[in-house]
């Protein structure tokens, strides 16, 4: 169900299971090592969870780390992205993601961060949100490695069980190179629109998601692409808008990818009713 919503992003993965009922994705190359913008990691993250987000009707966390600090993301449908982030020595801090700064402890859409987190990751309020809370206070004995160590441990309670050798404050070709040694591991890279479409109708062909799928034509579809077209024309604009460096790109690329898939989307619906399917 991952790899058709991950082609799209035109990106070189590596895709693994990651416990039950969840994926990982490691890219296989460093788009952010870059020096046009600072603390572009958790930007190009931001934008890909989103992406995958709201092409699929499942949640996407993105976690980061680099040598400035770390954190992470939970993108779900088309609500605000939330999570949290580091600085190297763990002190809190907020986290960009996709559609703008996540300020460390602001409410979203009228709740408290963490009880956001817990609800849209099926977490215990109570026991979870006191374990997800501590992650925000000052602890001078906790670094950013060590923060996203203890949110990988209550992930645990959700099904996550991230491979062996993918651990917070490893390389990216560490990463690379732990997956690829790992049975199970595929790459998913982008070889053309007619693999893309392929894919996807192969996961339209069955699944508990089917019906959310473009090529399904369904109600659930178009109105799944349409709202990507909304999403995606003004992140497309403000992409475009912006100055040279790859925010710019990212933002451009996420976009385009939502307009382009509600378009599909929708123009597979109205074509399906047209028909009379």
């Amino acid at each position: 169900m991952v790899a058709p919503a991950a082609l799209l992003l035109r990106e070189p993965m590596l895709l693994s299971g990651a416990g039950a009922g969840w994926s990982v994705l490691v890219p296989e190359r460093e788009p952010w090592a870059r020096t046009e913008e600072p603390a572009s990691v958790g930007r190009v993250v931001g934008g890909w969870a989103t992406a995958l987000a709201v092409g699929a009707p499942w949640p996407v966390l993105g976690l980061w780390w680099d040598a400035a600090g770390g954190g992470f993301l939970l993108a779900s449908g088309f609500r605000r992205t939330v999570g949290f982030g580091w600085r190297a020595d763990g002190t809190p801090v907020g986290v960009a993601g996709a559609g703008g700064g996540v300020p460390h402890g602001e409410a979203v859409e009228g709740e408290p961060l963490v009880l956001a987190l817990v609800g849209r990751l099926g977490l215990d309020p109570v026991l979870d949100g006191e374990l997800l809370e501590a992650l925000r206070a000052p602890d001078p004995e906790a670094d950013a490695g060590a923060r996203l160590r203890g949110l990988l441990a209550v992930l645990t309670r959700v099904g996550v069980a991230l491979p062996a050798g993918l651990e917070p404050g490893f390389s990216a070709g560490a990463l690379r190179e732990a997956l690829l040694g790992r049975p199970g591991t595929r790459r998913v890279e982008w070889s053309g629109w007619r693999e893309a479409v392929q894919a996807e109708l192969d996961v339209a062909g069955g699944g508990r998601f089917a019906e959310w799928m473009p090529w399904s034509g369904g109600p659930r579809a178009v109105g799944l692409a349409a709202a990507q077209i909304a999403v995606g024309a003004p992140v497309l604009a403000r992409g475009v808008r912006a100055r040279a460096g790859w925010g710019r790109g990212a933002a451009v690329a996420v976009g385009a990818l939502l307009v382009a898939h509600g378009v599909v989307g929708v123009g597979y619906g109205v074509t399906r009713r047209g028909g009379g399917g």
